[in-house]
């Protein structure tokens, strides 16, 4: 398996939290998989991501998953899984499920869509098919959930997010950190305009 479909793969496997709540939620109904344990969840595994990068980055800890499924610029910095997982964590804590889940979904499935639109190229600012690729497929992930402006505003918010790499002191910004923050605030924001 290729470097990239093998990361696009385990980007796209976070889905499976948010949509094992779905569907306990809608269609087995067995209250099993409440929003609470998607977030304990979210906590087990932010923890076990705090202690895989700290022995990763700071325990010599090494391991072929890593020098597959990483970068060569994550070698020696936080890899950008770990910051998936607190983007991740921090969304299911400070959104309700109508906005946190199809932020979910924008990072662990619109996010490998854009990837493989832009050719795993680096660039500050995203081509266009990659901006309207984003932008396409977070809307539709957006909405069953909320109303279409919301939709909207939630795609927009993630399109920049993916599209857009800001560089703060040398280091770049990493989309998995702001997709599902910046996509969620952009619909908590446009809801509650709304009113």
């Amino acid at each position: 398996m290729s470097f990239e479909i093998g990361r696009r793969l385990v980007h796209a496997s976070g889905a499976v939290v948010p949509g094992a709540y779905l569907f306990d939620q809608h269609i087995l109904e067995s209250g099993l998989v409440t929003w609470q344990a998607v977030q304990a969840l979210a906590v087990v595994g932010l923890i076990a991501t705090a202690i895989l990068e700290a022995a990763r980055l700071y325990g010599g800890l090494e391991h072929a998953i890593y020098d597959r499924l990483t970068r060569e610029y994550e070698q020696e910095t936080v890899a950008g899984y770990a910051m998936y997982v607190l983007s991740g964590t921090i969304t299911v804590f400070v959104f309700e499920p109508q906005i946190a889940v199809p932020a979910l979904f924008m990072l662990t499935l619109a996010d490998p869509v854009s990837g493989i639109l832009s050719s795993g190229e680096f660039r500050k600012v995203a081509r266009p098919r990659v901006l309207i690729g984003m932008f396409v497929v977070s809307f539709l992930l957006a909405l069953p959930f909320v109303p279409p402006v919301v939709a909207v505003a939630g795609a927009v918010g993630a399109m920049l997010a993916d599209g857009v790499k800001p560089v703060i002191r040398g280091y770049i910004v990493d989309d998995n950190l702001t997709i599902p923050l910046v996509a969620a605030g952009a619909m908590w924001l446009t809801l509650a305009f709304l009113g």
